[in-house]
């Protein structure tokens, strides 16, 4: 297994995300044509969770069912564990955009910063300064750092590719439907509870993470007290202790659809910078290794045993 994560990180490291034909795209799309045909927000809110329930099941189960099926066969289960994992995983994608907003801040070209960052991010970029942008780039780093790296490897160690599958396609659905509007608020429900179950591991692992690769004691002071005050009970332990682990201060006030939002202040320290989100992005890399390392510890432990 350590392999295969060996694998798939290598070829996310040399061609990241496909351009085109990308899977999750095409499930995106399948997800769309599903929800635009059964959710009706006319509905009663249990009749628009048990739908919700019913699409979910529909667009992940039968996926890692048949995953499942393929890795049964020895003389391909290496090749399909290693595309699958490859497609759950963004690495590179997430960091060359993280890095894209850093290059545009240090060269001064702040409209081009201001678009880079609204590929990241969902809210308003229009009035943002450097600060703000530098500040929304890591927190999206930080907590997709869980959801597009850490989590995958996870669960592809506790339960292969199918696992991974699912656990991905979840996240997605999480993505499209997990938003509080008169549209989703009870559609959505499913897929945002079992995204925050399944990654409920990952995150913490992902914060400790965080913490063991940068300041340590400042993080999981952060994390300790700060995580709480999150929305998401995953988001806030990872960004919080990412946040402590490079010393800096996130969260705060930003514009979400046109309206202004309190966020919570993460971390401590000075306010960001340009020259942090290249910070975030080693912080990234180097727990990537330290996972890669972990893994094939345990590979290696397993073999002797």
């Amino acid at each position: 297994m350590s392999i295969a994560m060996l694998a798939a990180l290598t070829l996310d490291h040399l061609f990241g995300e496909p351009r085109r034909w990308h899977p999750l795209v095409g499930f995106g799309r399948l997800a769309q044509a599903i929800e635009a045909r059964i959710n009706n927000d006319r509905l009663s809110a249990p009749a628009l969770r048990s739908r919700g329930i019913l699409a979910l099941s529909l667009l992940t189960i039968p996926a890692a069912m048949l995953i499942a099926y393929m890795t049964y066969n020895h003389n391909t289960y290496r090749i399909v564990e290693i595309l699958v994992l490859y497609f759950a995983i963004g690495a590179r994608s997430l960091l060359e955009h993280a890095q894209r907003v850093a290059d545009a801040l240090l060269s001064g070209r702040r409209d081009d910063a201001r678009l880079f960052t609204g590929h990241l991010v969902s809210r308003d970029t229009a009035q943002m300064d450097e600060t703000d942008m530098s500040r929304a780039t890591i927190e999206s780093t930080l907590e997709n750092g869980n959801d597009a790296i850490f989590a995958p490897l996870f669960w592809f160690f506790v339960g292969g590719a199918p696992a991974v599958i699912f656990y991905r396609l979840c996240n997605t659905l999480d993505a499209m439907w997990g938003y509080r509007t008169s549209r989703f608020v009870h559609f959505g429900w499913a897929a945002a509870r079992l995204d925050d179950a399944l990654n409920y591991i990952p995150a913490r692992l992902t914060a400790f993470t965080y913490a063991c690769l940068g300041r340590f004691q400042t993080a999981l002071r952060c994390w300790r007290t700060q995580a709480k005050k999150c929305k998401s009970p995953n988001g806030g332990a990872v960004m919080s202790s990412g946040a402590g682990a490079l010393a800096l201060q996130l969260g705060g006030p930003a514009i979400y659809h046109g309206k202004w939002e309190d966020c919570p202040r993460l971390g401590c320290g000075e306010p960001p910078r340009a020259h942090d989100i290249v910070q975030a992005t080693r912080l990234i890399r180097r727990g990537i290794a330290l996972w890669v390392v972990i893994a094939l510890l345990i590979a290696g432990g397993l073999s002797l045993a």
